[in-house]
C-alpha cells in the first residue's frame, strides 16, 4: 500500500511539474520524513528536505535515495540563499503553520527566477461556519493543526509574492475515519471524545494542488 501511494504521488508529481530535464535542484520545506522529497528524487538532480522536527528527519534519512538530503530548518526561515533552487514544494504544511504567509514567501524567496513552486494543501470551506467546525475538529486530533485556508487566501499569498500560477487542481479526497485517527495515536475516551466531533464516518475534504511560477527568468 505504501508503495502504491509513493508511485501515484511521484506520477502526479512528475505530471504537474513536467517538463524536467533531471538537472533541476529541489526543495522540500516541511517535508517531515520526506514523502514528497523521495517522489522529487527520480525525478530531478539532487532534492534537499527541510523539516523542524529532528524525529522525522532522522527516520527520513534512513530511506532516503543518494540525490536526497534531509536537514532540520524552519520553513518560516529557510537557510539558503535567494533564488537556489530550480522547483520548490510544499506538502499539507500550511494548516500547521501559525503565519503560512512566511512560508509562501520564503518558498518564493528560495525560488530562482522561471522556476517553478508546488504547493499543496487541505482546502478550508468558503463558509465560516463549516470552516470553525472543521477546524475544531483537526484541532482536537492533531494540536498542530492551526487553520485550513481557503483557495482565495492560498492565491492571495502566491500573487503577493509575484508568483504565477501555472496550473491548479483541487481534488476530494476520502478519509476513513478510524484508520485517520489511528495516525495520531488517539484512544480511548479521547478518542471517542474527538470521534463525536467528526464530519462523518467517511470524512470528504478538498486537497488543492497549485504549481505556479516564479515571474523573470526563462520559461520553461
Amino acid at each position: 500500500m505504501q508503495e502504491e501511494r509513493s508511485a501515484a504521488l511521484r506520477n502526479r508529481v512528475q505530471q504537474l511539474l513536467a517538463p524536467l530535464d533531471g538537472s533541476e535542484r529541489a526543495l522540500d520545506s516541511g517535508c517531515g520524513a520526506g514523502a514528497f522529497a523521495f517522489a522529487l528524487a527520480p525525478l530531478v538532480g539532487s532534492v534537499v528536505g527541510v523539516d523542524l522536527s529532528e524525529d522525522l528527519v532522522a527516520a527520513g534519512r534512513e530511506l532516503a535515495p543518494a540525490n536526497c538530503e534531509l536537514m532540520v530548518g524552519d520553513a518560516t526561515a529557510l537557510p539558503f540563499e535567494y533564488g537556489s533552487f530550480d522547483i520548490v514544494g510544499c506538502m499539507r504544511v500550511l494548516h500547521h503553520a501559525r503565519r503560512p504567509e512566511l512560508i509562501v514567501s520564503e518558498l518564493a524567496r528560495v525560488t530562482r527566477p522561471g522556476g517553478r513552486i508546488l504547493l499543496v494543501d487541505q482546502i478550508g470551506a468558503v463558509d465560516p461556519v463549516v470552516a470553525a467546525e472543521t477546524d475544531r475538529f483537526e484541532q482536537a486530533r492533531d494540536s498542530s493543526h492551526t487553520r485550513l485556508l481557503p483557495d482565495v487566501d492560498i492565491r492571495g499569498y502566491l500573487d503577493a509574492n509575484d508568483l504565477e500560477v501555472l496550473t491548479n487542481e483541487i481534488a476530494p479526497e476520502q478519509r476513513n475515519l478510524e484508520r485517520y485517527l489511528d495516525l495520531v495515536g488517539l484512544e480511548g475516551d479521547e478518542r471517542r471524545r474527538v470521534s463525536g466531533m467528526a464530519p462523518g464516518a467517511l470524512y470528504e475534504v478538498e486537497i488543492g494542488w497549485y504549481v505556479a511560477r516564479k515571474r523573470g527568468g526563462l520559461v520553461h
